[in-house]
């Protein structure tokens, strides 16, 4: 009798989890993984969806999300903006920012100044210059700030504006920056900077959601300077310098920059990495500022409100710039529907540099699409990336690529770090997403897209430098391709929704 009991509890409690799972539309392979997980280990099974699994997650995007609501409201007055409609402009760029809108992301607004940085020693005296300018506040948030040269001297302006009397907010992803020494952030905190770690390591480093990270880079001076890019604030970027200490915490093929000069030098990356970042100057910052505040918000708690955090909007500006966040609280993915579209739309070219290229399915058949329609498809990656993992998994696509009539690339000299898009001569795209799974729906991300030919012949300048030092793969390079490799880069690929 006992037996049966338990029998028919047993599959009561199957069919109802089951169902629960089925309601909740997740991808096919996950929701039977699941539910094959919940019939062998009923017990284990629950205790990790619920507790550990997709359940804890599943409350860590709705926090986000409603300090993402929050924040929002919070914002004094609405921007003034040029609509890109109104000014006779490509019909393409219109419909790429209604792409963006309709994935809950803001309209295109408008900037006075533009610059783009090719180079870490150039970024950092831009920052460092506008934090020194700024009268009221400065916010920064990154994933990895490392203790290193690079750390050490943007922890010192900082320090000075603090001491200054200006309003300093830093956040810091947990994981990415678990190399920040205590003493640095003690040294933040007692000059009255503000100190925070985006969804802390607790307990126990398993229980950690390595992939509810917070990759964004973003710098916002008095709310109208900006910077985001590629750039972290770690010692990969500087050269001559000793061993960096690696970070606590790796995932397998994960993403590891700012592990220091010993790691770079013993998987061929003899010098500082190459990487792209972005200045902005009027409204468009008000969008990195919102986004900062979101993820303070969920950080901290505290929002602040004065209206000296949202300068006036002025409605001028002869460059339209998006700022496009994405992350896992997002019911859409913003970024990746915004790329796939602009690749659909491609008539001439699409420059794509990426130091991890791990395409889904839908970006994969928007590049190779477009290569067949006749369109220049270039992918531009390192020749090693810092996860042999990642630089496997890439490698497998090149097939699809090249056979599509696409190019790939592999930059030579260093590792190449940038996360950038040209399509035609109307998107540019500089930002901290890589061209793959985490960075489109597990990772919290930002890119500011550039409508017009400007800032899309300035980077597609760059493509071309960098393409003098990197070697094209050929076709009959991948068919001589020894055993051992296709064995790895298969095997590789299988992770491919994991990197």
């Amino acid at each position: 009798m006992l037996v049966t009991i338990l029998t028919v509890a047993e599959i009561v409690y199957v069919v109802v989890l089951a169902t629960w799972i089925l309601f909740e539309k997740r991808p096919p392979v996950s929701t039977i993984a699941w539910i094959l997980s919940l019939i062998a280990l009923p017990y284990v099974g629950f205790i990790v969806f619920f507790l550990l699994g997709p359940r804890r997650l599943a409350r860590k995007r709705l926090k986000h999300k409603r300090a993402r609501g929050v924040a929002r409201s919070a914002e004094p007055d609405k921007p003034v903006l040029a609509p890109v409609s109104s000014r006779g402009v490509d019909p393409r760029i219109v419909q790429l920012d209604r792409v963006a809108i309709g994935s809950g992301e803001p309209p295109a607004d408008v900037c006075d100044e533009v610059t783009i940085f090719h180079d870490a020693a150039s970024t950092y005296d831009a920052i460092e210059a506008a934090i020194r300018g700024a009268k009221h506040h400065v916010h920064v948030a990154y994933y990895i700030f490392d203790s290193g040269r690079a750390g050490s001297r943007l922890c010192d302006a900082l320090v000075a504006r603090a001491k200054d009397g200006v309003m300093v907010r830093v956040l810091v992803d947990d994981v990415g920056s678990s190399a920040m020494k205590r003493s640095m952030v003690d040294a933040m905190r007692a000059a009255g900077i503000k100190f925070a770690r985006f969804n802390p390591v607790r307990f126990s480093r398993i229980r950690s959601r390595i992939d509810f990270r917070n990759h964004r880079k973003i710098v916002v001076c008095d709310g109208v300077v900006g910077f985001t890019g590629g750039i972290n604030v770690c010692d990969d970027y500087v050269p001559e310098l000793e061993p960096a200490p690696p970070r606590r915490l790796a995932r397998i093929g994960a993403p590891s920059s700012g592990q220091g000069e010993r790691k770079r030098r013993r998987r061929g990356h003899p010098g500082p990495w190459r990487d792209t970042h972005l200045r902005l100057r009027g409204d468009a910052v008000r969008w990195l500022q919102l986004t900062f505040l979101d993820d303070w918000l969920y950080s901290t708690g505290y929002l602040p409100r004065e209206p000296e955090y949202f300068p006036a909007p002025t409605g001028t500006g002869a460059h339209h710039v998006q700022i496009v966040a994405s992350g896992p609280d997002r019911d859409l993915e913003p970024i990746q529907r915004l790329y796939f579209a602009a690749i659909g739309l491609a008539q001439t070219r699409v420059l794509v540099t990426t130091p991890y290229f791990v395409p889904d399915d839908a970006i994969l058949a928007a590049l190779t699409t477009a290569a067949l329609r006749g369109v220049d498809v270039r992918i531009l990656v390192p020749r090693r990336s810092d996860s042999l993992v990642v630089t496997a998994a890439a490698r497998s696509y090149y097939d699809d690529v090249i056979a599509a009539g696409g190019r790939v690339y592999e930059y030579q000299p260093t590792m190449v770090h940038a996360k950038t898009l040209v399509v035609d001569d109307i998107f540019s795209s500089v930002g901290t997403v890589n061209m793959d799974n985490r960075s489109f729906r597990l990772n919290f991300e930002i890119t500011a897209v550039l409508y017009g030919k400007q800032h899309a012949e300035e980077l597609a300048e760059q493509f071309k430098r960098d393409l003098r030092d990197s070697k094209e793969i050929k076709k009959r390079t991948r068919e001589h391709l020894p055993l051992r490799w296709r064995v790895a880069e298969a095997g590789a690929r299988l992770l491919s929704p994991l990197l």
